[in-house]
């Protein structure tokens, strides 16, 4: 995508005077903070009651200890970042859940539950996450995912949205050009950039449950505030702030005939 490209579209971003936005390290305090209701919507202190739970991408544990405090029999964050681990435990023992908390580079122990938070639109390969999540449950767990903004939402460009939609203005190639100008740490695509940014959008998350060992028990759109009454199928993709579902590994491990998302119920929830 982008129309606007080469040394127009550089020089135009550097006139700019500005270099993309700088996001938090730590995913979990982005877009609401640790308010998990509006991540994963109400009745999530239940989901994690006395259940294992696997805080997938769980960066500086932030929600690992936040998940115990609200009475998870035991938590696991598994991040790919020891420094962000060793942040994470200390975390744990200053919440008084340490003894709870296991923080990990690699999963041993299957759980009834995993949650990814705002961690989707970020990975390098999200099929393939899918998959390694499926391996990570227990018989009947599923899992709670919550993420956004995707791709063509108004700043789905994240850091590089630094007006709405300028992400989609400007060509891939013209804005890595204009970020080495401010951070020149070897990245040439968006993919390579520090938290990584895959250009998802909603209907290919549903395209990936689809051929991914998971179905989709549901999937709801959180509009931005004040587009509730434009939210439709075709228009949810410009207009919602997260997108949140829940996951539930296929008995058959086989794709669905007509794909997850026709089985799957979306409906529009309160605004952020």
């Amino acid at each position: 995508m982008g129309i606007i490209g080469g040394k127009l579209g550089y020089y135009t971003l550097r006139s700019l005077g500005r270099g993309p936005r700088v996001e938090r390290n730590d995913q979990h305090h982005s877009l609401g903070g640790l308010d998990l209701e509006v991540w994963f919507g109400d009745g999530l202190t239940d989901a994690v009651r006395d259940r294992v739970v696997i805080d997938f991408g769980c960066g500086e544990g932030h929600m690992s200890a936040e998940l115990a405090l609200r009475g998870a029999r035991k938590v696991i964050g598994v991040d790919v970042q020891e420094a962000r681990l060793a942040i994470a435990r200390r975390h744990a023992e200053e919440a008084g859940v340490a003894e709870r908390c296991e923080f990990t580079t690699r999963i041993t122990e299957k759980a009834d539950l995993i949650l990814s938070k705002d961690a989707f639109e970020h990975f390098d390969n999200p099929g393939s996450v899918l998959g390694q999540m499926a391996d990570m449950l227990l018989p009947g767990g599923h899992v709670l995912a919550a993420f956004g903004p995707t791709w063509l939402h108004p700043l789905g460009g994240h850091g590089f949205s630094i007006f709405p939609f300028s992400h989609l203005i400007f060509t891939e190639k013209a804005q890595i050009r204009w970020r080495r100008d401010f951070q020149d740490d070897g990245a040439t695509c968006f993919a390579e950039v520090d938290g990584g940014l895959n250009k998802l959008t909603i209907r290919k998350f549903e395209k990936l449950v689809a051929a991914s060992p998971f179905e989709l028990d549901w999937l709801q759109t959180v509009p931005i505030r004040g587009l509730k009454l434009l939210k439709t199928r075709l228009l949810r993709e410009v207009g919602s702030s997260i997108v949140r579902c829940q996951l539930r590994r296929r008995i058959d491990d086989a794709p669905h005939r007509n794909g997850a998302a026709q089985r799957a119920e979306s409906r529009d929830v309160h605004s952020v």
